[in-house]
């Protein structure tokens, strides 16, 4: 059924009343934030000399090294910040009503417009290694905290009523609650989404370490940077041993740490029935047999955990009714919460000014281009559902084939996509239409993972009882889907669709607008004009296209996502 243009304007004015205070609070912080960078950015140094990249293949495990430490910087403080931001969203429902709406606008920033604006901004402050270290780690970070965030909140927000009256019933403190049954439950979801913002990673890692602008030349020695520098001197010998120690590297990460950890998280499955085929690993058999390991946790890691639970038991012990902070303490808070508004205040009005400079056709062109990528991205999420629901549920749930494709998926989602998007050009561009077409098959690339291993970690968590309930029912493959998989699949198919749909807006910066064999190539998009004003300095440009990006992806997710979600938490709960 179509909608005439009256329904279409009452929807969306319907949906920009959905967008609360917190919306516009966090959009109007993000410009004047993104202002704030700008103002660094004119006063970076205007040469910046980058390192010499060697392509000899003996520094590979060096650089390897490098853009491993990089990658686990950044890991962490994701998994630090989702655990403590999720869960404030979670249980807070006032915080929550900010938490949400922020982590939606910062899930929407196209991270990859920002780039030139947070490395300049820090090159004006810090020196110019340290400044492109900073910005590696925060435009990896950006690529895996808000996943490993949602995966975090949907996994609270669904936890069964019977296990929350329980740790109601015992009196548990926040830190018993968290280590008994919070983490517990969230685990096999959290170490899924780990895999793939890990995998998600390198892409940005890719894009950190081979930065350049203009005579600012930011490159980092890493993997990324030296098989960039083989791709530009044509060196296919150099090129194959950069992509060996990539994959290399993404295997044994598999081997050593990912399967381990998903054979260990097994134990914590919500299920009466113990399943007949748990997933293993090799290393993980080999640890838990080795004397060395176990005389090493008995005597070094048992008795230091030992003693940091007893004092996060303390802690966490509940505060006495009554006890208040103190005046100055109050004061302090009032003053710099004052300082932060001024501060703020200030910025939004240069923004302004700054927005004021776009003119009216270009305000057209972010108009049309909005539509044209929005239409891209819904393409490309269907393309991704209609595939990764039957392989990530096989996956999920068939040791065997999990076995054997598990490998495989994590390698192909390791591989930045833009490592195979000139392969893609070479066929693509000589058909009509083939930059619409190729731009489809990017946000594709670098999308799809998130769904697949929501839904390998979905699979994954549905208790083994309820298998053998079904089977014993003889229900039919249509009727077992319907009544069991596709229930059981809603919140992890909800989580991997919000961040597909965040990740495929923030892939048309470089699906849009590609320089292939020294020429230019662009499409109608709102990626491809961010991509044109980064190049070309044109700031007012830059903030009307990232706002306006933000804008229409937080309404998407008030209209769609949000309302998802509150059906997965009232209805597709695991009890």
């Amino acid at each position: 059924m179509q909608l005439t243009f009256g329904q279409r304007f009452d929807r969306t004015r319907a949906g920009l009343r959905s967008l609360h205070f917190a919306d516009w609070l966090a959009l109007l912080i993000l410009a004047a934030l993104l202002y704030g960078g700008t103002w660094l950015a004119f006063r970076a140094p205007q040469v910046v000399e980058g390192p010499s990249i060697s392509l000899d293949p003996r520094i590979l495990p060096w650089y390897a090294l490098f853009s491993l430490a990089r990658m686990a910087g950044a890991y962490l403080l994701s998994l630090l910040f989702c655990l403590f931001y999720g869960r404030a969203a979670a249980y807070h429902r006032g915080a929550e009503r900010v938490l949400m709406p922020l982590l939606d606008v910062l899930q929407s920033v196209p991270i990859l417009s920002f780039l030139p604006v947070v490395l300049l901004g820090l090159s004006a402050i810090f020196p110019q290694g340290v400044a492109a270290e900073i910005s590696s780690v925060v435009l990896i970070f950006t690529s895996q905290a808000w996943n490993l965030t949602f995966s975090w909140y949907q996994s609270l927000t669904t936890i069964p009523k019977e296990l929350r009256e329980a740790g109601a019933i015992f009196r548990l403190n926040t830190w018993l609650r968290f280590k008994t049954l919070e983490f517990p439950f969230g685990l096999i979801s959290l170490i899924w989404n780990s895999m793939m913002s890990w995998a998600g990673g390198w892409f940005f890692l890719m894009a950190a370490e081979i930065f350049t602008l203009g005579q600012r030349d930011f490159r980092l020695p890493g993997l990324g940077a030296y098989l960039h520098e083989a791709s530009v001197q044509g060196d296919l010998r150099a090129v194959a041993w950069g992509l060996g120690t990539l994959i290399f590297l993404i295997v044994a990460l598999d081997q050593l740490v990912w399967r381990p950890l998903i054979a260990w998280s097994d134990r914590f499955k919500v299920e009466m029935v113990e399943s007949d085929n748990p997933p293993s690993s090799w290393f993980y058999n080999l640890l838990h047999a080795s004397r060395l390991a176990r005389a090493a946790n008995e005597r070094v890691w048992a008795p230091l955990f030992d003693r940091l639970d007893l004092w996060l038991v303390r802690r966490f012990h509940p505060v006495e009714e009554g006890a208040q902070p103190g005046k100055a303490r109050a004061w302090v808070s009032r003053a710099l919460l004052a300082g932060l508004a001024g501060g703020l205040l200030f910025a939004l009005s240069q923004s302004v000014l700054l927005l004021g400079r776009v003119s009216l056709a270009e305000w057209g062109q972010v108009g049309l281009g909005v539509l044209a990528t929005a239409l891209r991205v819904g393409v490309s999420l269907l393309v991704a559902l209609a595939w990764t629901i039957p392989v990530g549920v096989a996956i999920g749930t068939s040791r065997r084939v999990a076995g054997f494709l598990q490998p495989v998926v994590q390698v192909m989602a390791s591989v930045p996509a833009t490592a195979l998007f000139p392969v893609l050009l070479l066929f693509i561009l000589r058909i009509p239409g083939g930059l619409d077409l190729a731009a489809v098959l990017l946000m594709l690339l670098g999308t799809q993972w998130y769904l697949l291993f929501n839904i390998i970690a979905g699979a994954n968590a549905i208790p083994q009882d309820l298998k053998y309930t079904t089977a014993l029912l003889r229900l039919s493959r249509s009727e077992r889907w319907k009544t069991l998989i596709l229930p059981a699949l809603f919140p992890y198919l909800v989580t991997g669709a919000i961040t597909a749909s965040g990740g495929a807006w923030n892939a048309s910066i470089v699906a849009e607008y590609v320089t292939f064999a020294g020429k230019a190539y662009q499409t109608t998009g709102i990626g491809s004009l961010i991509a044109q004003a980064t190049t070309n300095g044109d700031y007012p440009l830059l903030l009307a296209a990232t706002l306006s990006m933000v804008l229409v992806v937080v309404l998407i997710n008030r209209l769609v996502w949000r309302p998802l979600y509150r059906l997965a938490e009232d209805m597709y709960r695991m009890e």
